[in-house]
């Protein structure tokens, strides 16, 4: 690999920043100084430092983050995006959120820059279960668990089989509490599927994506690494179909 796209990778800035970093001498490769970009190491053996620092090579990273309400899942957006959220040592301009969680609501997001990850985790053909927690205004019933694990109708569009489980209902406040696992990622799907029921969410957060639990000691807007064991359970093929 090329040692100005080495240091791209990592963060040392774009390739005209780090081409710059390497002429003035910043940049050493097993000990010797190297002022040609087009210097070839190899990224898993050969030792580099910047400015005397030794740079680890890494090519994908992975974040879990506990995401806010009020913060759009994108990566550039005229209001606050969940990028903004990292810090500056942490911020790449390749990390991407992995799905889109309504703008309201909050709970685990996956940040990486692994697409084919991403692509395995969102494509429809594997069917990762995606659980939800939320706060519901009005009496979810044993009617309502049979429809979704039957499957509704929205907008004339046949769901998936999804399960409902009402954890607390208060008939006094006329309201629910409930999880609700889908095995699909519809527009706004949640709500719309309470709405269908004639209920409103009016609280939601994602506490599951396949086998990445939300943390409980992870506060809203923080965020932590992919543990190896979590990336392991995530990266395991779901079964197609």
């Amino acid at each position: 690999m090329r040692l100005d796209k080495f240091l791209a990778d990592m963060g040392y800035g774009s390739r005209k920043e780090v081409k710059q970093a390497i002429k003035k001498g910043f940049v050493a490769v097993n000990g010797q100084q190297v002022k040609s970009d087009k210097f070839q190491v190899a990224e898993q053996e050969d030792q580099v430092s910047f400015a005397g620092e030794l740079v680890r090579y890494q090519k994908d990273f992975y974040y879990l983050l506990n995401k806010p309400a009020g913060v759009i899942s994108a990566t550039t957006d005229p209001e606050k995006t969940v990028l903004d959220l990292f810090a500056a040592e942490d911020y790449r301009r390749d990390l991407f959120p992995v799905g889109r969680l309504d703008k309201d609501t909050e709970g685990l997001l996956l940040i990486t820059n692994d697409g084919q990850l991403a692509h395995r985790l969102l494509s429809p053909k594997k069917h990762v279960e995606k659980e939800y927690y939320a706060e519901v205004r009005g009496i979810m019933t044993e009617e309502d668990r049979q429809q979704f694990l039957q499957g509704i109708e929205l907008d004339g569009e046949a769901l998936m089989p999804a399960q409902l489980t009402i954890l607390k209902v208060d008939e006094q406040a006329e309201t629910s509490t409930i999880t609700l696992i889908l095995h699909e990622g519809k527009f706004h799907q949640v709500k719309r599927m309470v709405q269908a029921v004639g209920k409103e969410v009016t609280y939601l957060k994602r506490i599951r994506m396949g086998g990445l639990q939300l943390p409980k000691d992870l506060a809203l807007g923080e965020y932590r690494l992919v543990t190896e064991k979590e990336l392991a359970q995530l990266s395991a093929e779901p079964a197609e179909g």
